[in-house]
């Protein structure tokens, strides 16, 4: 009798509880818990992530980048009008880099994020598209050597030092191929079949061209093996501007049009097959490719009907199942809340004073405690104020300041125990809008709206007993972002005292002085954080945007937005790094509603096996 074990050469395991780590794609085992044969099946998907900082279309890209590290530069925005933008990808979020020399779309790219190449493309206005050539070092753009023809709507594959662009138009269709060898450009065998519009990616001897218009669109697929290019099966449907990433023997490309398609397909070195994954938005024209590998790629921006877009969407081919980092519903204040203060973590927060709306027609004192699933009422702060200062735990916070009614900012402080709040000493200046981290024994309060101006760019520090100044902010600050679960790991983003209030502003504290960082993204005021001086994050602001932006320790880049845009909300800010404990809510014009947030997470793809 033939068994699993004369098979395989082993035994099937049996396991108590299905297991959690990474298991190879058919591996068996049997689950005694539940009396069933258990296996783990591949799985693909694309799985939606953070926008572009700039939704744009026909952009060029660094395809040999993997999904964790790519690039994505130039481009046309909705506008219309060509760009120079350069983002960077981190398997996270988009973060802006140094321009390109020329604005253009549809360009053609290669290489990895720390040395790509961009070639050609149409400068927005005029008969003549570019010959240029752009080599880019991980920062900055610097002019290489012209191609030859001039061209746009072209493909590239390959790296810095053995680069490939293949097809286009110079008003004619072209099938003309041009290597590159880190200088120089030559001219090499032709394409088969005439192009732009199309797909391409590899590496300069692997690499792949599929669909485009020639003018019709096209099926047409050809692999270049670094002499000859020939053509092979060709595509299920015909389509042009689609993304793609992957080489000759395993390819994937997404999208595209007319019309506007969701469809994937997968090449496996011989033959083009439908896939079961499909992007969450049909749409077309994201640049020469995406970035990545046939099991790791990653597409960006295009034209939806109507409109150009900043989407983000990840392709997985794997045994794990992700879900991106999002933000989802939880549940509603008891009542609206605005120029609220918050503290705490999503499991134990605590939202205290504010007012029922923009209008002022009630200050309050009210405290609510937040369970991650329920509100419960709390003791009530010594004053009925808004904009207040908040810091610390559900049990252990501290606030104070703010406008108090009937309208003059107070010097008035006091802490909470997790029942009730008790006053303390009075902080030296009168406070509206400043900001706080730390802890109930030991917080940093920093700006502030007051008549002064020179206040706000004062610190204090609160030991449990008394106030002391600290170092002085390098730029003034009040009612934006703000927070850090310790004195020493402050931050504040975003807003200013004065015209404009918006600002990119960002700077850190160490516990003696505030030290400049990178800029926002996006200029904003009335913006809430939560996070470190090591990771944090600027949440919403000013006319209620949905922007969310993250400090990766080097650099601002985009994460996953609110589902509701707000202003003057009260969030977690006593958090690590990471926000999967983070929480947001209330803000003007009536809301009472609460978000939470979830990191990305990855699980095994386990499938009970049944008998047919």
């Amino acid at each position: 009798m033939t068994t699993y074990r004369n098979i395989h050469g082993r035994a099937i395991q049996s396991l108590s509880t299905d297991p959690t780590e990474s298991v190879a794609e058919g591996q068996i085992w049997y689950n005694t818990s539940s009396d069933t044969f258990k296996s783990v099946v591949s799985l693909e998907a694309f799985t939606s992530s953070s926008l572009m900082g700039t939704g744009r279309y026909q952009g060029g890209w660094a395809g040999s980048a993997p999904q964790t590290a790519s690039l994505y530069f130039a481009g046309r925005t909705a506008a219309p009008a060509v760009v120079a933008l350069t983002e960077e990808y981190d398997g996270s979020g988009w973060s802006t880099s140094g321009n390109c020399n020329n604005a253009e779309n549809a360009s053609a790219g290669f290489g990895t994020q720390t040395a790509a190449v961009k070639t050609g493309g149409y400068p927005g206005s005029g008969p003549t598209n570019s010959n240029e050539s752009e080599e880019y070092n991980g920062s900055s753009w610097t002019t290489g050597n012209n191609i030859n023809p001039q061209r746009q709507g072209h493909a590239g594959a390959g790296t810095l030092t053995a680069g490939v662009i293949f097809g286009g138009t110079d008003g004619t269709l072209l099938n003309k191929t041009e290597e590159y060898d880190g200088t120089n450009f030559s001219n090499v065998n032709n394409m088969n079949t005439a192009r732009n519009n199309l797909s391409g990616n590899g590496s300069q001897t692997t690499a792949i061209a599929a669909g485009g218009g020639t003018p019709s669109i096209t099926t047409a697929t050809e692999v270049y093996d670094g002499t000859n290019w020939t053509t092979v099966g060709s595509m299920n449907t015909a389509r042009q501007g689609m993304g793609g990433f992957g080489d000759s023997s395993a390819s994937v490309i997404a999208g595209g049009s007319a019309p506007y398609k969701s469809a994937v397909e997968t090449w496996d070195g011989t033959s083009w097959s439908t896939s079961p994954a499909t992007l969450a938005t049909a749409r077309t024209f994201f640049g020469d490719c995406g970035s990545g590998t046939s099991t790791a790629g990653l597409v960006a921006g295009g034209i939806i009907s109507p409109g150009v877009v900043a989407l983000t969407e990840e392709y997985n081919k794997s045994t794990n199942v992700i879900t991106a980092g999002a933000w989802s519903s939880g549940t509603s204040l008891p009542s609206v809340r605005w120029n609220t203060t918050g503290a705490g973590i999503q499991t134990a927060g605590l939202v205290f004073g504010g007012s029922t709306g923009p209008a002022l027609p009630a200050f309050l004192n009210t405290t609510f405690e937040y369970d991650g699933s329920s509100w419960t009422g709390g003791g009530a702060t010594p004053i009925n104020s808004i904009n207040q200062f908040g810091a610390g735990i559900q049990t252990a916070a501290i606030g104070g300041g703010g406008l108090a009614s009937p309208g003059s900012n107070t010097t008035t402080a006091y802490t909470y125990d997790g029942s009730s709040w008790t006053a303390i000493t009075g902080t030296p200046i009168a406070t509206k809008g400043a900001g706080a981290a730390g802890t109930s024994t030991a917080c940093l309060i920093y700006g502030s709206d007051v008549p002064d101006s020179a206040m706000n760019q004062d610190s204090y520090l609160w030991n449990g007993s008394s106030w002391a100044e600290e170092g002085a902010l390098n730029a003034s600050f009040q009612n934006g972002a703000a927070g850090g679960p310790a004195e020493n790991t402050a931050f504040k983003a975003g807003s200013a005292f004065g015209s404009p209030e918006v600002s990119t502003n960002f700077e850190t504290y160490n516990g003696s002085a505030w030290t400049a960082g990178p800029a926002l993204i996006t200029a904003v005021q009335q913006n809430r954080g939560m996070g470190s001086s090591a990771g944090c994050f600027s949440i919403g602001g000013y006319n209620k945007i949905t922007t969310v932006e993250k400090f990766n320790g080097t650099a601002w880049q985009t994460s996953p937005s609110l589902a509701t845009g707000r202003k003057q909300f009260a969030s977690a800010n006593f958090t690590a790094p990471g926000i999967s404990n983070g929480w947001v809510g209330g803000g003007a014009d009536g809301d009472a509603t609460v978000e939470h947030f979830t990191e990305e997470t990855t699980s095994l793809n386990v499938k009970t096996l049944t008998q047919a």
